[in-house]
């Protein structure tokens, strides 16, 4: 082998060792510090697209059995007010059933009366049930307002007389305002209707309250919607009583989506939660007051019974569904993740394992770097 000064080759293959030996332990450095074998496309392109794909799977399905969760805390609580709306209804057929008897007392503070009373009350608590329960800041039974108050006498007209001195108060949750109209001699189903568009243009009703004729003469006012909130009692004889037009059902839906395009991966669980009311349950217009009164009530709350409990199988139906759902979500969750890991995360004892050969060959590249520049001097002994 000839001896040369231009170019030290042994120098040269040292430093190129050298340098990969360095660069392979900065990538195992790299990789103990994040725990993961990807830490850039260079390292993997294709292990990177993979576990992208299944990160953004489980994103999905994760945020998915969330919505289930949510949608089982909602149909749960809805299931709850139904409960005790059968509790109501249980303690009305025994009121209804001791009201069908005869021998109770009747009149002002009597048997029968105390009976009526009590069973007022208990359609009031069911309203309220399905007024307040909330679930999330939203109300479950978000559909149980009535949609408008209509006049239970048909037939009217807007010429139709009113009762001279009978009163028709409406009060409206968003204004604030109450609108009471008393009949004057003369005053005419047009006469209150111009009145209510008064009081809305004066603020005391909200925009869009109206009072109309629908199509078999029932005097219409409305709409009661969640804007609004207005409530209607009229004593006029001509009129009738102003009932609540029941609401429309609410719906609890569910999306669950493993986070792909696959149209067979993305569903919709949907449950119908009925309106419920005293006027939705078919109960507003009982009373105890006589036993005829009462055995008719009687059979018009076993029907309320059994429309809750209708009601209660469907969302126990549902809430099964979600939960399965949930499940099942769960253990595609737990599969992804450990197929993520085997791909993405770095098996840390190996990866110590190369660093101390990495850096075992660091320091003896060092080493035969510093001994290949050493032997160019011995050139010099040969001209000395």
């Amino acid at each position: 082998m000839s001896l040369t000064i231009l170019n030290n080759i042994s120098d040269l293959t040292a430093e190129n060792s050298l340098s990969m030996t360095q660069m392979n332990l900065q990538k195992t450095l790299t990789q103990l510090s994040t725990g993961l074998k990807i830490n850039s496309g260079s390292d993997d392109a294709a292990g990177l697209s993979i576990a992208n794909g299944m990160t953004a799977n489980m994103a999905a399905l994760t945020q998915s059995q969330q919505n289930a969760n949510n949608g089982v805390g909602l149909l749960q609580t809805a299931d709850g007010a139904l409960s005790q709306v059968t509790t109501l209804l249980n303690r009305a057929v025994t009121l209804a059933t001791e009201a069908s008897s005869s021998g109770l007392t009747s009149g002002t503070n009597s048997q029968a009366s105390a009976l009526n009373n009590e069973f007022q009350s208990i359609l009031t608590e069911i309203n309220q049930i399905g007024n307040t329960t909330n679930f999330n800041g939203e109300n479950v039974f978000s559909s149980n307002s009535p949609t408008s108050f209509l006049s239970t006498q048909a037939g009217l007209a807007t010429t139709t007389a009113l009762t001279a001195g009978s009163v028709t108060t409406i009060t409206d949750a968003a204004t604030g305002g109450s609108f009471v109209f008393k009949a004057a001699a003369g005053d005419t189903v047009a006469t209150l209707q111009t009145a209510i568009a008064g009081a809305v243009s004066a603020g005391t009703l909200s925009a869009g309250t109206t009072a109309t004729l629908n199509g078999t003469g029932q005097l219409v006012i409305g709409p009661n919607t969640g804007n609004t909130g207005i409530q209607v009692s009229s004593n006029d004889a001509v009129l009738g009583a102003i009932e609540a037009a029941p609401g429309t059902n609410n719906s609890n839906t569910v999306f669950i989506s493993d986070g792909t395009t696959s149209g067979a991966a993305n569903t919709t669980i949907t449950t119908t939660i009925d309106s419920l009311s005293a006027t939705s349950l078919n109960l507003n217009t009982l009373d105890l007051n006589s036993t005829t009164d009462a055995q008719a009530a009687l059979t018009a709350i076993n029907s309320a019974i059994n429309q809750v409990s209708a009601q209660r199988g469907q969302i126990g139906a549902s809430v099964n569904r979600l939960q399965a759902a949930s499940n099942v979500m769960n253990t595609q969750v737990q599969n992804l993740q450990s197929a993520t890991n085997s791909i993405q995360n770095a098996d840390i004892g190996t990866t110590v394992a190369n660093m101390t050969q990495f850096n075992i060959l660091q320091s003896t590249g060092i080493a035969a770097l510093q001994q290949s520049n050493q032997a160019q001097q011995n050139v010099l002994k040969l001209i000395q």
